[in-house]
């Protein structure tokens, strides 16, 4: 039986969150230029290593949403990128923010970034799941004290052969995605802001 005293979170709190994280980050990633620029190779491997993560993301938001579509606070999920890590969702997103500082050409960056999207996403996933064990009880207990919140443990993997798919949830998806595919044009548009004009910067590595 359910209990009906502790709501699911809202996620409205989680974007306006995320939103407000990344304007505060914003005059670090404008204002500030890598140390890599030099050789540009170098540089460019960043770059090169940052969109793969990126993409990495896209497609993992993706496969979990294979799963977790239609499903969402209605069942325990644990499979697929479910039976890896409890909010596979989490993961990829922080993946991608990792990309996004790497095409900057900053480790620095690529920590406060990755590190920033990693603490709201894991506070999210703290609240959603009070809701989650209050609905599920001893079911949830079970799936948490084996399967770890955000970082995988790929050895626990398992997979049916076939996934029911929800086709709407997979479409509104793709706006998620399309926003993780923007940090690629993004950053390119930082790189061409540092080359062309005389805003100060300062150097990180």
């Amino acid at each position: 039986m359910a209990n009906t005293s502790v709501a699911p979170f809202d996620q409205r709190i989680r974007i306006a969150t995320l939103r407000v994280s990344f304007l505060l980050a914003l005059p670090l990633i404008i204002f500030t230029r890598s140390a890599w620029l030099e050789p540009g190779w170098f540089f460019d491997l960043f770059e090169v290593v940052g969109i793969m993560l990126i993409i990495t993301g896209v497609l993992g938001r993706f496969w979990a949403i294979l799963y977790i579509g239609g499903h969402k606070n209605h069942d325990v999920i644990r499979v697929g990128p479910y039976s890896i890590c409890r909010h596979p969702l989490y993961l990829f997103s922080t993946i991608g923010a990792l990309g996004f500082g790497m095409m900057l050409g900053s480790v620095v960056l690529t920590a406060v970034l990755g590190g920033l999207i990693f603490a709201v996403l894991s506070a999210t996933a703290a609240r959603e799941e009070a809701f989650l064990r209050a609905e599920f009880g001893a079911a949830y207990d079970k799936y948490a004290a084996r399967v770890p919140r955000i970082w995988p443990r790929f050895s626990l993997y398992n997979s049916p052969e076939t996934a029911v798919f929800n086709v709407s949830t997979l479409r509104r998806n793709l706006m998620d995605a399309l926003v993780f595919l923007a940090l690629i044009p993004l950053a390119e548009f930082v790189e061409f802001l540092h080359e062309s004009t005389s805003l100060p910067f300062f150097v990180i590595w």
